[in-house]
C-alpha cells in the first residue's frame, strides 16, 4: 500500500522543490499539496496522510495548530527557517525537522527515519508540544469539529459556547452541535480570553453572543443571542457580570 504524503508550505516554489526531492527520495510516495493551513485540513480530514511537511509559519491553522490536528494520526515533519527548533525535535524522537533551505542530504537522512517509523503507530505530539512551549503565537482560530461521520473545519468566531461532554467538548455553533477532543482546559489556554469566557468549570462562552445574564439568589443564568438554554454561571466566574 502506498504512503500518503502531504506538504504543507504556502510558497510555491518552495513546495515544488520539496516535492521533486521527495519524489527522488521516495519512489512511490503519493504526495498531495496545501499552500495555507485551512486547504490542509481539508484534506486531512477528507483523505487522511501517513505523513505530513508542515511549514511552521504556514498561514490559516499554523504547523504547529496543524500538528495537533494530526497528533497520533499521521507522522510530523517540520519545515522551518529557524534553525534553533531542530535540536529539540531531534532529542525527543517524535518529530523530525528539516531546515530551510533543504538540503538534499539532510532530507534522505528525514525520509530513512520515515520508512522506519512507518512501522509503528504515529506519535502524540501534543504533549511534547506543550513541553517545547511551541503553542501558536495567535490564539486558536480554526476548529477540527465531529459532526456524526462528518468532519468540519470550523472558524471559532462562529461558536456560541464549547461545554464538556464525558470523554469530549461540545461545540455549539451556527452550523448545529459538533463535538472535538479537547478539553475545556485546553480551550482556555488556547482561545483569545477576550472573546472567550469560562463561565463554570465545564463552559466557555463566545462574549460576542452573550445577550443577558439574570440572578436568582447566589444562582446566575446567562442566555445567549438566538440560543434558548440558559447557561448557569458558577460563583467562581460572576465578577464578569457584577455591576460596578
Amino acid at each position: 500500500m502506498a504512503v500518503r504524503a502531504l506538504i504543507v508550505e504556502d510558497e510555491p516554489l518552495l513546495r515544488a522543490g520539496l516535492r521533486g526531492q521527495l519524489e527522488q527520495l521516495w519512489s512511490g510516495l503519493e504526495i498531495s499539496e496545501a499552500g495555507d493551513g485551512l486547504e490542509a485540513a481539508r484534506l486531512i480530514a477528507e483523505r487522511g496522510a501517513d505523513v505530513v511537511f508542515l511549514d511552521i509559519q504556514v498561514p490559516g491553522l499554523n504547523g504547529l495548530e496543524l500538528a495537533r490536528l494530526v497528533s497520533g494520526k499521521s507522522h510530523v515533519v517540520f519545515v522551518t527557517a529557524f534553525q534553533e527548533h531542530a535540536p529539540y525535535a531531534f532529542e525527543e524522537g517524535a518529530v523530525d525537522f528539516v531546515v530551510k533551505p533543504i538540503e538534499r542530504e539532510r532530507l534522505a537522512v528525514t525520509v530513512a527515519r520515515l520508512r522506519e517509523r512507518m512501522k509503528s503507530e504515529p506519535a502524540d505530539v501534543e504533549e511534547l508540544l506543550r513541553r517545547l512551549g511551541m503553542r501558536a503565537a495567535e490564539p486558536i482560530r480554526w476548529i477540527q469539529a465531529s459532526a456524526g461521520n462528518r468532519i468540519r473545519i470550523v472558524p471559532v468566531s462562529e461558536v456560541a459556547y464549547f461545554q464538556a461532554d464525558a470523554k469530549y467538548t461540545k461545540v455549539v455553533s451556527d452550523r448545529g452541535e459538533m463535538h472535538i477532543r479537547r478539553t475545556i482546559k485546553e480551550l482556555v489556554d488556547g482561545l483569545d480570553a477576550e472573546a472567550f469566557w469560562q463561565i463554570h468549570r465545564s463552559t466557555i462562552v463566545n462574549a460576542s453572543r452573550i445577550d443577558s445574564v439574570s440572578r436568582e439568589g447566589d444562582h446566575m443564568l446567562l442566555k445567549l443571542v438566538g440560543r434558548e438554554e440558559g447557561l448557569p454561571v458558577s460563583a467562581p466566574f460572576q465578577h464578569r457580570f457584577r455591576r460596578g
